[in-house]
């Protein structure tokens, strides 16, 4: 039988269901567009600090965090169709809250909307993601998964166009219609997802599982021994209950931040940020060493891959978080300033004089613009796709993690049109990063691969967390410094590449080859 990457060993080929499935990766790629050319709206129409609009993306990744273990349970008890199905009704919710929400007209309804809506999308990835990586061989899961995330990368392209359409409208005089028309692509969102709904209603979706290589859906032996490579392992896993804690305590700082909250209890929320991850990361270290005798080789946390992908997930969404949130920010502030001439023709309205008498990108212009960094993030998605088919995953993941962060390198450096030109081949370098991730860090966990996706889903909070730092530093300094922080980032998963193999421990259970021919 000829080889297919869609053709599983019973001989069935599942290119239809994976083309349905890719749809859902086109919805959250236009929504996730969307949020972040709704971010600058908020800037200008409430007078927000770079930080303070960067609540956006803490309301949009914290229903990723608050809904992935939910999303992971319902998804084992349910199965792949019900978890589909889950999110899209939950999506929809958010989508109609939008309505009500722009007559309220306050920051936290709309807030409120964005999360809503991020916790459909929760099930949606938890489900979607590891079902990706099981229609088909398993040498061919990471080519699978990037093929299904580049709809969400066309989705991404068209997300900042109906922003730039509905948050950046203007009437006859001349002002703003943003506010009164928000709420217009998120209700037709609403209205498709239930359509979608219905057709995956009824529609067969076969509940396929990954290959179980590491045993882990046999029941535990009566002598479970303590993990094998116990340093590392707990290493990573007291990693992750730093990071945990910096979420909850970014959660309890949201609380702070409220003025009747905050004013009452007489804690500022940075206060209520570092105090509270402090204690929460003594005490998980402390449950840690009490508890690490019971961490066997059964549990998925015994798997340094699995951890490790956990940890990296968190860097990579909050470097794409943050790259993402401040395009428009960054091409309106840091580019040089172009001729005249420009502002001319049928592109003149890209263009404004800005407050130091240049002329520059408008928002409006800088959204469409943002377009176009999709389109290079869908590029990468293509070539990296068939980069996987012919060289280890890993070792591609390292190599784009390393571009990219050159790339980041010489926007931080202030090189102005290399630095602009720099940020859009960011966007091409990062295009595989979280499916690849996500790829590695399921690989042979069996069944519990739908478990343990909820821990890498859960980890996008990196996306509520780092925008806020990024937008720190750059209201302090400028946009350009804030750079330094995807940097870091990119550091980090050039690391979990360069030593996948020694997390997975290669020489028993085999590195992800992605090579041709099987």
């Amino acid at each position: 039988m000829k080889p297919s990457i869609f053709r599983t060993a019973d001989g069935r080929n599942h290119a239809i269901t994976f083309a349905l499935v890719s749809s859902l990766f086109l919805l959250w790629g236009f929504c996730n567009g969307m949020i972040d050319v709704m971010d600058k709206h908020f800037q200008q129409e409430l007078h927000l600090t770079l930080a303070q609009s960067a609540w956006v993306q803490f309301a949009h990744y914290l229903g990723y965090f608050l809904m992935a273990m939910p999303a992971g349970w319902l998804a084992s008890k349910l199965g792949y169709k019900g978890g589909i199905i889950a999110g899209l009704i939950m999506v929809a919710v958010g989508g109609f809250w939008f309505i009500p929400a722009t007559q309220i007209a306050t920051f936290p309804a709309f807030l409120l909307g964005v999360c809503m809506i991020a916790s459909g999308l929760t099930f949606l990835e938890t489900v979607a993601n590891p079902y990706t990586t099981v229609l088909g061989p398993t040498q061919y899961a990471a080519t699978r998964i990037n093929l299904a995330q580049s709809c969400n990368g066309v989705g991404w392209i068209f997300g900042p166009i109906a922003g730039a359409a509905f948050f950046y409208g203007k009437d006859a005089s001349g002002q703003s219609t943003g506010s009164a028309t928000l709420w217009i692509p998120y209700a037709a969102i609403g209205g498709f997802v239930l359509i979608l709904a219905v057709v995956f209603a009824f529609c067969k979706l076969p509940d396929i599982k990954s290959d179980d290589e590491f045993h882990l859906d046999e029941a535990p032996p009566a002598d479970d021994k303590p993990i094998a490579n116990r340093g590392l392992a707990l290493g990573l896993l007291w990693l992750n209950i730093v990071v945990l804690s910096l979420a909850v305590g970014m959660i309890i700082s949201a609380i702070v931040a409220i003025p009747a909250v905050g004013g009452k209890l007489g804690v500022h929320e940075n206060q209520a940020l570092w105090g509270a991850s402090g204690l929460l990361a003594a005490l998980g270290t402390a449950v840690l060493i009490l508890k690490s005798n019971q961490i066997k080789n059964h549990s998925i946390w015994s798997h340094p891959h699995f951890s490790g992908a956990t940890l990296t997930q968190f860097f990579y969404v909050a470097a794409q978080c943050g790259i993402f949130a401040y395009f428009i920010n960054y091409m309106t502030s840091q580019i040089p300033a172009v001729p005249q001439s420009w502002s001319t023709g049928s592109f003149g309205v890209w263009f404004e004089i800005h407050k130091n008498g240049l002329l520059g990108l408008s928002d409006k212009g800088a959204s469409s613009l943002a377009s176009v960094g999709f389109v290079c993030f869908l590029a990468g998605r293509i070539i990296g796709a068939a980069l996987l088919k012919k060289f280890p995953a890993h070792k591609v993941l390292a190599v784009f993690a390393i571009l990219a962060g050159l790339c980041s390198l010489a926007v931080f450096l202030k090189l102005g049109w290399l630095s602009a030109a720099a940020l859009f081949l960011t966007y091409l370098f990062m295009s595989i990063m979280f499916p690849t991730i996500f790829s590695l860090g399921i690989h042979g966990l069996g069944s519990r691969a739908k478990s343990a996706s909820s821990y890498i889903v859960m980890a996008i909070m990196g996306g509520a967390i780092m925008p806020k730092l990024m937008g720190h530093i750059a209201d302090q300094t400028d946009m350009s410094t804030g750079f330094i922080v995807p940097l870091a980032c990119f550091v980090v998963v050039t690391l979990y590449g360069l030593l996948w193999s020694k997390l997975s421990n290669a020489e028993n259970a085999g590195p992800i080859k992605l090579s041709s021919g099987h």
